[in-house]
């Protein structure tokens, strides 16, 4: 049962993912406005790192995967405070609501990037693309540019 719950996200992902026809793939350019964004700079020596955005669809959609060639692997992530605690998970995908902004920050859900291939230091711009599911599956993509920042 878990298998076949599973097919589709692979479908998705391998229609999203580097190096696809789009035309083959049915994927379609659609954008999902992006404001507030932004990258955290990094540490010498430090292996991950985080972006953060708002992220405004005209129509419910889900965002279910990002990449960027500054990292090995991007994942969609949330934070909260439980007792005190504070608890840090990967998402498979982060719903958008029909017009409402969903803040990507500090301390709540944001982009997790892993084996960084250089220190992102404040002042340089990072590429992602950003790849979107709305109602009836079909998938859309995004490509933006982030600036680096400090905290």
């Amino acid at each position: 049962m878990k298998l076949i719950k599973l097919i589709p996200l692979v479908a998705m992902l391998v229609a999203c993912n580097k190096g696809t026809d789009l035309q083959t793939a049915d994927v379609q350019i659609q954008a999902v406005k992006i404001t507030e964004a932004w990258v955290r700079a990094s540490a010498p020596g430090q292996s991950v790192g985080a972006a953060y955005m708002t992220l405004t669809s005209s129509e419910d959609s889900t965002l279910v995967y990002a990449e960027t060639p500054a990292a090995d692997s991007v994942e969609i992530h949330s934070m909260s405070m439980d007792n005190g605690v504070m608890k840090m998970r990967m998402l498979d995908e982060l719903a958008l609501k029909a017009g409402k902004p969903e803040n990507l920050a500090p301390g709540g859900f944001h982009l997790m990037l892993f084996g960084l291939q250089n220190p992102l230091k404040a002042g340089e711009n990072i590429n992602f693309r950003l790849c979107f599911k709305d109602k009836t599956n079909k998938i859309t993509e995004q490509n933006v540019t982030l600036p680096v920042k400090e905290n």
